[in-house]
């Protein structure tokens, strides 16, 4: 049994097919095939179903990759220490990002954390929040910047800023509402949100917990773009929260449909995530140092009340 073969078990786990899992650990199909099936035939079982399509683990399969994870990260952890002795910070990492997080941010860190660290291979991937815990665990991602808090015991979180939600309201709605919004101003009925999945639109949800659901709406709304929510709200079919960030890049028209809470703001925790087994943990502080010395200047708010990103039932 060999390192290596764990490493191709784990990449046929993740991608259900040998062809793509070859690909992405660079070695040819046969030669994954052939050293599955060798660490098979030394275990005298069967890992994978091959009959099934997309290829599934067997149940004894399931067990054996979930032990394969933990020897190869512990085997990754060995490189992990020599980097930190030397103070080198490079190799691949892979950072998740949740989709209304990262147009935002995403350029405001990048290229100075690129310039600074151009040892790493920097990999970005976006999912919902559930996807990014789910592989962070798995040890498909090295860390990753969600909104927080998420109370997993297995995940470490630290905080970068707290981002205000900020009201998006054309002037036909703005009679019900006085010069600052307040929480008890919002109407799901009149709410534009995003689809079901979205952090974002379960922080909004719980920020309009007292009220009714959006159930009685004349139309349902299916999108990950805060840009279509601006424009539908423009056109008068309801108003918007956005976060902080978002409304920066807005232009002069837009702004004027802007309205800020009262404080205490009601506000989105944002935090780099990583599992507790901190590999990578030189990235990870180098990482966490750029971000943070750059939001300083752009984000400065210290009167929030942090509404949870974890969804509500209603």
């Amino acid at each position: 049994m060999t390192i290596t073969q764990l490493i191709y078990v784990l990449a046929v786990a993740e991608h259900k097919n040998f062809t793509l899992a070859a690909e992405k650990t660079f070695v040819t199909q046969p030669t994954l095939s052939m050293q599955i099936q060798k660490l098979e035939e030394e275990l005298e079982v069967q890992i994978f179903d091959r009959s099934t399509k997309p290829i599934q683990p067997t149940a004894i399969g399931q067990v054996i990759i979930q032990q394969a994870k933990k020897i190869v990260n512990e085997s990754d952890r060995i490189k992990d220490l020599i980097d930190l002795e030397k103070g080198f910070i490079g190799g691949e990492f892979k950072l998740g990002m949740i989709p209304t997080i990262a147009p935002t941010l995403l350029p405001m860190f990048l290229k100075t954390f690129l310039n600074k660290h151009n040892k790493v291979n920097l990999i970005i991937e976006e999912y919902t929040t559930e996807e990014i815990i789910q592989k962070l665990r798995n040890g498909y991602l090295d860390a990753a910047i969600v909104a927080t808090p998420l109370q997993e015991s297995d995940i470490k979180e630290r905080v970068l800023f707290y981002e205000p939600f900020v009201g998006y309201v054309p002037p036909i709605f703005r009679q019900e509402m006085g010069p600052e919004l307040k929480q008890e101003d919002l109407d799901l009925r009149k709410l534009l949100l995003l689809q079901d999945g979205h952090c974002f639109r379960d922080g909004i949800i719980n920020i309009c917990n007292n009220k009714a659901t959006s159930d009685s709406k004349q139309f349902k709304l299916q999108s990950g773009s805060f840009e279509t929510l601006i424009n539908l709200s423009k056109e008068g079919l309801g108003y918007t929260l956005l976060p902080y960030l978002h409304t920066l890049s807005l232009g002069p028209d837009d702004q004027k449909n802007l309205i800020q809470f009262a404080d205490p703001k009601p506000a989105r925790e944002i935090s780099l995530i990583y599992t507790d087994n901190e590999l990578k943990l030189q990235i990870i502080n180098a990482l966490y140092d750029v971000i943070l010395s750059i939001i300083r200047g752009a984000i400065a708010f210290q009167d929030v009340k942090i509404i949870s990103p974890k969804k509500t039932n209603l």
